[in-house]
């Protein structure tokens, strides 16, 4: 069985420094263990540039090298050079989406349908059965699903997927990056595209809840009236007062 992972750079969501994206490292967790029971080849890709600080961590988790398709610094679209690097694979695991905020997770389907693939998400846990392989999905509401896909397949690793990374120094020197150039026209959606950094979101002013255990309680069972005051009468300056009164009683606003 040969087997590739599709890798991307992650993000810190604190920071915002590159790092390994936490999708692509349960993919590959579980592209190590494959390894292990079915005796299968692995190959680790990238599209992007080589030189990313992020990528030498795919080597500390297991990868023992890491190929990059140099795209260079164009904004091409990466499906049509790994489509044509994937040929002849028998699975391609991926995440399920990037770490860049806005990123549409559409990748993997691409590749799926580039390939002529068939194509399962969200998976947690993969179980190789001849020429097939039986994949458990995550579900909503902690439901999960089993489905048999026939090899070749594309299958995205779930974030909650049964797998735990292991990080070793050893490995990341040991492992090498290897730099493979490759063509990607230029993506005409791209332009379209309008990338800064995210803003933080208004946090919402809440009165502390002063009530005992048991009354909250009660109230979570009935629709009994929560008190407050409804202003509809005055001027935009006397409802104005209001809520500011408001805010001061529950100590929202310090002046």
């Amino acid at each position: 069985m040969k087997i590739a992972v599709l890798v991307s750079v992650g993000r810190h969501p604190v920071s915002g420094v590159a790092r390994y994206s936490r999708n692509d490292a349960a993919a590959l967790t579980i592209a190590l263990s494959l390894v292990e029971s079915q005796r299968a080849t692995l190959d680790v890709l990238h599209a992007g540039d080589p030189a990313n600080p992020a990528l030498p961590e795919y080597l500390a988790l297991g990868a023992g090298s890491v190929e990059v398709l140099a795209l260079g610094d164009t904004n091409g679209d990466p499906v049509g050079a790994l489509a044509a690097r994937l040929e002849g694979y028998d699975l391609v695991l991926t995440g399920t989406r990037a770490e860049g905020g806005f990123d549409s997770g559409t990748l993997p389907y691409r590749i799926a349908d580039a390939l002529g693939m068939p194509f399962v998400g969200a998976a947690v846990d993969l179980t190789p059965s001849g020429d097939s392989v039986d994949v458990r999905q995550f579900m909503p509401k902690g439901l999960r699903r089993r489905v048999a896909v026939r090899l070749p397949a594309v299958i995205a690793v779930h974030p909650l997927a049964t797998a735990s990374p292991t990080y070793a120094y050893a490995r990341l020197r040991a492992g090498s990056i290897r730099q493979v150039a490759a063509y990607a026209p230029n993506d005409a959606e791209h332009k379209a595209w309008t990338v800064k950094p995210a803003s933080a979101k208004p946090v919402r002013l809440a009165a502390a809840e002063k009530r005992s255990g048991h009354a909250r309680m009660l109230s979570a069972t009935s629709s009994e009236s929560r008190g407050g005051s409804v202003v509809i009468e005055g001027s935009s300056v006397e409802k104005a007062q209001v809520i500011l009164a408001y805010l001061r009683e529950h100590q929202l606003v310090d002046y």
